[in-house]
């Protein structure tokens, strides 16, 4: 297994970035995001770190290259749902930050992820479907989480989910729980995220 790439990029076209190390060059497919965060290459050397999956199938080897950890895991993430490829996968990525996409995921927004090109409907639910639980279990967060809370009791599975979301993008369970002290309780998850996020700053 390839972990990273470290070498100079030398080339770049839509979802490929090929990266020379020893003189060799490694084509890797990645996602618009990642092309953005490493540059174009323009003539100039320019020294990259890509983290890489490698696939193996029967009629071809390909490498995927990311910018950073967390749009690999994600990578791997969808691409373990049954039915979405690397190709779908990228163009999830290509539109949607990780975090963004978790907060999709946690959500249950799977319109979202139809804006990519090549997610119809029910790719995009079977998305949320399969990864909800493996993404709320990453950031060790369970249902016992929100039982003593009061916004909980007030808002019930919707406050959960936001709660959730709001630490999947980062911030601490108490500073999420906090947020949405006052909300009312007919919120729908979305306008309680936005809610908490206004509150964050």
């Amino acid at each position: 297994m390839i972990y990273s790439l470290h070498g100079e990029l030398i080339h770049t076209e839509p979802n490929l970035a090929v990266v020379e190390c020893g003189g060799v060059g490694y084509a890797c497919r990645t996602s618009m995001n990642t092309l953005k965060k490493i540059g174009g290459a323009n003539g100039e050397p320019k020294e990259v770190r890509l983290f890489t999956q490698l696939n193996v199938r029967e009629d071809a080897v390909d490498l995927f290259g990311f910018a950073d950890t967390a749009e690999l895991a994600a990578f791997r993430q969808l691409t373990s749902v049954s039915g979405v490829g690397p190709k779908a996968a990228l163009s999830i990525l290509s539109d949607l930050t990780p975090s963004k996409l978790a907060l999709c995921i946690t959500t249950g927004d799977s319109k979202t992820l139809t804006r990519s090109p090549g997610i119809g409907a029910k790719i995009a639910q079977r998305i949320v479907m399969e990864l909800k639980d493996k993404v709320a279990k990453e950031q060790h967060i369970s249902a016992a989480d929100f039982a003593s809370e009061p916004v909980a009791a007030e808002a019930g599975n919707a406050a959960a989910e936001a709660i959730t979301a709001l630490c999947v993008l980062g911030f601490a369970l108490p500073q999420a729980q906090a947020a949405l002290a006052g909300a009312s309780p007919d919120s729908t998850v979305e306008e309680l995220i936005k809610y908490a996020l206004k509150r964050l700053g």
